[in-house]
């Protein structure tokens, strides 16, 4: 067993701590997006992260080659942000996600042979169609492609969007692959067992199920975020663990490959349904890998499937690594593992509140430096409100 940062069987060659540093590394290059910066970095932690390993030069090897290739990575994808094509387009356009509404507008994101365009809307009739249509949608449509500033492009880069369609006119619609017509008639259920509640509550009930927050009240969208309790209407682990545990008892009968492919698919198939968010792609790696270590009787340690699933994020995704929400959800993820049980054990003169106390502790210490960063707040309330609505919720 590994000297620092103690975890797993004897059998573990490398720590939790050392696959975090690991991570770290690949996150900073993925940002810096400089080979020379992202080589330096890597041979600088390589005497930490092999201090317990078994082949110290190969790990060196792969440490460099992740963080090399997460800077190689990253230059490709910001270099992808320039648009090939600008000017007129009239074709069919594929709907990236669900139209998002605003007190004076609609915007979708587009894709327009292969690349991705946001498109706003205004005027009551026109958003009223836009916001029938679903994502995965095909609609033909006329309109220009526009390059954006420099400001906005880089504010919409997480989403790979490399310029704004400016639509003059939208025509038929068809439904899609069958992956997209499938998800939208489970979310189309979703939302009609919705509606028999009143409003705000469907709307409420949306954002909790499939983190579909798009028709809810702007004042409640503000107390979510004042309350610190914004997290509940983003899909994450906990909505993954639901719908593992309703397949459980079809996935207890199966043997381990096939439970395996199920598992895994059903997780994909969430991720999809979810439209694709960064919180549910943190948390759907995280379950694939977990499934993946129990199949194959790995370490299972929270901390280092959490590591891992960034590094593996950051690499197939490097755009991600901008992203607040992801690192909204990696930090509070970050803090329930390893803050939050520290301080239940340190808070059990407490009692049963000992647990939900520590570990909704750990998981705002996680996000203080994204939200104080990001937002300028950090909600004083939120501890409470955390302990009484999550729950509930």
């Amino acid at each position: 067993m590994g000297a620092w940062w103690r975890s797993g069987s004897s059998v573990t060659t490398v720590t939790d701590g050392a696959v975090v540093v690991v991570a770290a590394v690949t996150v900073v290059a993925v940002r810096a997006g400089s080979p020379s910066v992202a080589l330096a970095l890597a041979l600088l932690v390589a005497p930490a992260v092999v201090r317990s390993a078994r082949s110290p030069l190969l790990l060196v090897g792969f440490v460099v080659l992740l963080a090399l290739g997460g800077a190689m990575r990253s230059q490709h994808e910001w270099a992808g942000l320039v648009p090939d094509s600008l000017g007129a387009y009239e074709g069919w356009v594929r709907l990236i996600d669900d139209p998002q509404p605003y007190p004076s507008s609609t915007r979708v994101i587009v894709e327009v042979d292969g690349e991705r365009f946001e498109m706003w809307s205004r005027g009551r009739a026109r958003q009223q169609r836009i916001r029938s249509w679903r994502g995965g949608e095909w609609v033909e449509v006329s309109g220009e492609r526009i390059a954006l500033d420099a400001e906005r492009a880089r504010r919409v880069a997480w989403q790979h969007v490399v310029g704004e369609f400016d639509l003059v006119w939208a025509s038929d619609v068809d439904s899609g692959g069958p992956v997209a017509r499938a998800s939208n008639r489970v979310r189309a259920t979703i939302e009609r067992a919705a509606d028999v509640l009143p409003e705000p509550d469907g709307a409420l009930y949306r954002g909790l199920v499939i983190g579909d927050d798009r028709d809810q009240p702007r004042d409640m969208v503000e107390r979510f975020r004042a309350s610190g309790l914004s997290h509940l209407t983003a899909v994450s682990g906990q909505n993954v663990a639901f719908v593992l545990a309703a397949c459980g008892p079809l996935l207890v009968r199966m043997r381990p490959v096939p439970r395996w492919v199920v598992t895994v698919s059903v997780i994909a198939w969430f991720v999809v349904l979810t439209r694709v968010e960064p919180s549910i792609l943190r948390a759907g790696v995280m379950a694939g890998l977990s499934a993946t270590a129990y199949a194959t009787g790995r370490e299972r340690s929270p901390v280092r499937i959490l590591a891992l699933a960034v590094i593996v994020l950051v690499l197939v995704d490097p755009l991600l690594a901008w992203s607040i929400g992801f690192w909204l959800s990696v930090g509070a993820t970050a803090g329930v593992c390893t803050v939050g049980p520290w301080l239940a054990h340190r808070l059990a003169v407490l009692g049963s509140l000992a647990l939900p106390l520590g570990i909704t502790l750990g998981a705002q210490l996680g996000v203080v430096v994204p939200s104080v960063w990001v937002f300028g707040r950090l909600p004083l309330v939120s501890v409470v409100a955390n302990l009484l609505a999550v729950p509930v919720a």
